[in-house]
């Protein structure tokens, strides 16, 4: 089976600061390697600042401010991690309206070790099934969903599916999971 995402936009979504970098660029470049379009959304448009764990790495463009952004614009959303990036995000009201949305519109998300935490902020857990990193767990039953520590999660129990992965040693499996279910996706 061929897993093209040609014709696809997918959303990318941190905070200005704190996103741990490889999990930012290593599901970039396997949805750009297949074939789709990617876009950097944040808070405010402009620089983001990576992180390798606790220290300073690489910066990103944010071409676009995630109030100006429409869910019917893209096909699927990336939530990266890092513990800074997604506590960030779950106090910005439109980041969190952006995500609830992807899930009213049964739209994939993605997401990867610390970022369930915007997931929990949307509301939007309830009677799903997700890994994250292990600290998370406590609020995601907290929020009403079930967690596990699997390598990777592809929940279809909503009218969104969630693919989950609990850190940087996931990427693999994340991305390849990811793709999969990227390339059943209508286009918009």
């Amino acid at each position: 089976m061929e897993r093209s995402l040609a014709d696809r936009r997918i959303a990318f979504l941190t905070a200005n600061e704190g996103v741990e970098q490889v999990e930012l660029t290593s599901p970039w470049q396997a949805v750009t390697d297949a074939g789709a379009s990617a876009v950097h959304l944040a808070p405010e448009r402009g620089e983001v600042q990576g992180f390798d764990h606790l220290d300073k790495a690489d910066t990103f463009e944010a071409t676009m401010a995630v109030k100006d952004a429409n869910v019917d614009q893209f096909d699927a959303l990336v939530l990266p991690g890092g513990v800074a990036n997604p506590d960030q995000l779950r106090t910005d009201a439109d980041a969190i309206s952006f995500i609830r949305s992807f899930v009213e519109h049964g739209k994939p998300i993605a997401v990867i070790c610390h970022g369930p935490w915007t997931l929990v902020e949307a509301g939007v857990i309830e009677g799903r099934t997700l890994t994250s990193w292990p600290s998370l767990r406590t609020d995601i039953e907290n929020a009403g969903g079930t967690w596990v520590d699997q390598e990777v999660v592809v929940c279809e129990n909503g009218p969104s599916t969630f693919v989950s992965s609990r850190n940087p040693g996931d990427l693999d499996a994340f991305e390849s999971a990811l793709i999969d279910v990227f390339a059943k996706v209508r286009t918009s």
